[in-house]
């Protein structure tokens, strides 16, 4: 399942680091991060449902703060 998602990050380094963290979070297939959009696409684990989706992804921006505590992700 693939999924995007706005964004709010203050400078490209910053989103390269969001991008390392969501994609080192477990149920993250793959994530890009596009700093000139503000949009993450990310692509979940096979199997994982619509309902888990939104926990996965709090689990995303809580890793991401740990790089960038300004940061935010709308889902």
């Amino acid at each position: 399942m693939k999924k995007q998602y706005d964004i709010e990050v203050d400078c490209a380094n910053c989103a390269n680091k969001m991008e390392v963290a969501a994609n080192d979070t477990e149920g993250i297939k793959e994530a890009k991060v596009n700093f000139m959009t503000l949009k993450m696409n990310v692509e979940f684990e096979d199997g994982i449902e619509e309902k888990d989706t939104k926990k996965i992804m709090k689990t995303v921006l809580k890793n991401c703060r740990k790089f960038e505590p300004d940061c935010e992700i709308e889902f």
